[in-house]
Parts: C-alpha cells; structure tokens; sequence
C-alpha cells in the first residue's frame, strides 16, 4: 500500500486523480517543515481536508488544530477572535480573552476564506508570519507565538492584489508553498466513485437501498460541469436518494436533478481573454452571448458594405444570409437554463459589458429570486454572505 492510498483511506478521501494525488504528494511532503502552505481551488472542492493532512504528519501533531472560517466572523470582532483582547477593550469585554494564534501555540492554525480578512487585520497576520508576534485588541504588550499557518481560499488572490482588496506581502507569505487542488471536473472518472460513496452513505444511515447509476446515468454525470464541485455531487446523491423510488438511475431521472443542463458544459471562443476569470458559468455564459450578437452585429454590417459595392439595393438582408443568423426561436433553446428567464432584450449593437456588469446583474437577480435574504441569495451564487456583502458595495448595488 502506498503513503498517498494510506492518507486516503485514514482522511476519507476518494478518488485516483493524477492531480489529487500529486496536491496529496505536495501536502505530505511539506508536513515536516514549519512553511506557510496556501491552498487554492474552487469551492466545494474539499480543501479543508489538506491542512488536516499537513497537521497529522508534522512534529506539531500533538498539540492543538484549530481552524478558523475568517468569512463567518464579523469584521468588527475578526481581531478579537485571532488574536484576543483584554478586558474592558470594548463593549461586552468583561474580561481578558485569548485569542486562537495565542490558543494554538505550538500547533496549526488554519485559516479557512482568507482572502475575506479585513486588511487591518491582514497587517496584523502579516506580523505574526513575519515575526511571530502579535497584540491582543486593548493590549500594548507585545507577545509571542509559535504556530504553523495553512490557509486557504477560492478567490484569485492575484486579481484580488490588483483590485486592492488583498495586501501583496502577505500574498507571498501565505503563499510559500501553493497547493492546487484539482475541480471535480478535472477529476471526471473520480465522479461516479464519489457518488457511489454518498449513496451507499445516505443508505446506511436511512437503513434503504442503495440508489446505482446506469452505464448512461454515469456519462451524463461525468460531463456535467459541476459548478459546486464534491459539496454540489454530494447534495445530488442524497437529493435523489431520499426522492426517487426506483433505485436504478437512468439519465432520464438523473437530469431533473442537475441544473442548468443546457449550460453545463463550458464553451471557447476565440474573443476570450487571457487572465479574465470565468469560474461561474454564468459570466461564462453571459459573455458568450453578448459575444455572439456583437459578432452578428458586424456580419450584418459586412453584408450590408459588400451590397453596397456591388450595386445592390440597401434593402433587407437576403434571404440566404438571413438563414445564417441567429432568429429570436434560436434562444428558445436556452428558455430551461435560468439565467436567461429574466434576460432583458438585448439591443442589436450594445456596448461593450464588463464583468463587473455580469456580476451586477447576477446578483440583483439573485437577491429578486430571494426577497432581497442575502444569505439565500449567497448560497445561490456559491459564496459567503460576507462576500456577497461586500460584491454589493463594491458593485453600488440598491437592494
């Protein structure tokens, strides 16, 4: 039995993907060491089990693991949880509290969404990786703490530096030794394993019938996007296990239950960008039509130039052009996929949309479907509530 196949089956995780074992291999490899590991990847794709691998295989095993969601603490009592505070520091401060850096002496810190910390306190963990020191809130007294830090997020750190909304130097020192781990798209043939696992999980538990794909069912499964990555498979197979009454599963029943199946594999085009960030398919999606009709836009000029030249008369297009473009029944085909139920008509020469106006729109639809709940509307979106807060600042949004 191999190390990696033996931190398989001690953490639970499943799956022969060359790219999960080579972010396993990484996480072993380090473990020894005191370095600051960063871990990226979208979301839902399990990266909280790795600093858990990170911790069991280094000298500080012993000691204490703690780890830490810094989007699910209010900014205005981030500090206090890292780092503590004395009493009377604030309202509410009845006394001295530690706080997790001074909780975790001697063990591993993770720091789960780091790129959601506030930039007050992102100078204050700066600091601490630096030095080692840090300050309690109300304190001046200088103190020490020896602590390993793995974080992790699934945000462009690098898009976010340039924005201003990430500090650099703390970038680099987070980002000592970088763990990518792989979308479960990448992982395709580890899909119907990690379904099966979930299945046979939610059977044991509700004492039924395990549900099973079909050969069919599998390749639908395989191909689908996944835009949730392992925590969206994982909502599927327990969704149908408790529904479906027939425990065969065929594509048919497969497809009620997956979202977006229209959209659900990604599109190219040559009028992508390098380094512009698409991981919701929505934007993606978004993006790609407006591409379309810009491009249709220009054929029509085109015809209309080349007619022109050739004496014709400036009338309608012909009909054998027209048979080439796109007519209204052509976005028919996308009336099932949601993004396109509350589209607005599109002017036939619209200007040029930004990603921040993608998102704009998203969102308000998002917080429209939900009454204006930010946390339903967030967990639509496939992010925190804090950053949905903070996207409908950035974005000037009137809720």
């Amino acid at each position: 039995m191999t190390e990696i196949t033996t931190v398989k089956q001690r953490f639970g995780i499943i799956g022969t993907s060359e790219l999960l074992d080579r972010a396993l291999e990484v996480a072993m490899r380090v473990a020894p060491t005191d370095l600051t590991v960063l871990v990226t990847g979208e979301s839902g794709v399990g990266k909280e089990f790795f600093p858990q691998v990170i911790h069991a295989y280094s000298a500080r095993k012993h000691n204490k693991y703690i780890a830490v969601n810094c989007a699910a603490i209010p900014e205005g009592t981030i500090d206090s949880e890292l780092f503590g505070h004395e009493k009377g520091a604030f309202t509410g401060a009845t006394e001295a509290r530690k706080g997790y850096f001074e909780e975790a002496d001697g063990g591993t810190i993770f720091l789960d969404e780091v790129a959601e910390l506030p930039h007050s306190t992102q100078a204050r963990l700066l600091r601490v990786l630096q030095s080692g020191e840090f300050i309690r809130v109300g304190s001046s007294k200088v103190q020490k703490t020896n602590v390993r830090v793995v974080a992790a997020t699934n945000v462009q750190l690098q898009e976010a530096i340039v924005q201003g909304r990430f500090r650099e130097d703390l970038y680099y020192r987070l980002a000592t030794v970088p763990i990518v781990v792989p979308a479960l798209r990448e992982r395709k043939r580890d899909i119907p394993l990690l379904f099966r696992k979930f299945a046979a999980d939610v059977a044991v538990q509700y004492r039924m019938p395990a549900v099973q794909l079909d050969e069919a069912a599998r390749e639908v499964l395989m191909n689908y996007y996944w835009r949730g990555n392992i925590r969206q498979l994982k909502n599927i197979a327990e969704q149908i296990s408790a529904i479906e009454q027939v425990r065969l599963i065929t594509p048919e029943i497969l497809r009620r239950y997956l979202p977006d199946m229209v959209g659900s594999a990604p599109m190219t085009t040559g009028t992508m960008r390098m380094g512009e960030d698409y991981s919701n398919e929505r934007e993606l999606l978004y993006k790609l039509l407006f591409d379309m009709r810009s491009e249709i836009s220009d054929l029509k000029r085109m015809v209309a130039e080349l007619m022109h030249r050739a004496g014709a008369a400036p009338m309608e297009t012909p009909r054998d052009v027209k048979a080439l473009l796109p007519t209204a029944s052509v976005t028919h085909e996308f009336d099932a996929a949601p993004i396109y139920a509350e589209t607005e008509e599109v002017e036939e020469e619209p200007r040029e949309r930004t990603k921040a106006d993608v998102q704009r729109e998203q969102i308000v639809r998002a917080l429209r479907r939900n009454n204006g709940r930010r946390r339903e509307a967030a967990a639509e979106l496939f992010m925190s509530e804090r950053t949905l807060y903070r996207k409908i600042k950035e974005l000037g949004i009137e809720e």
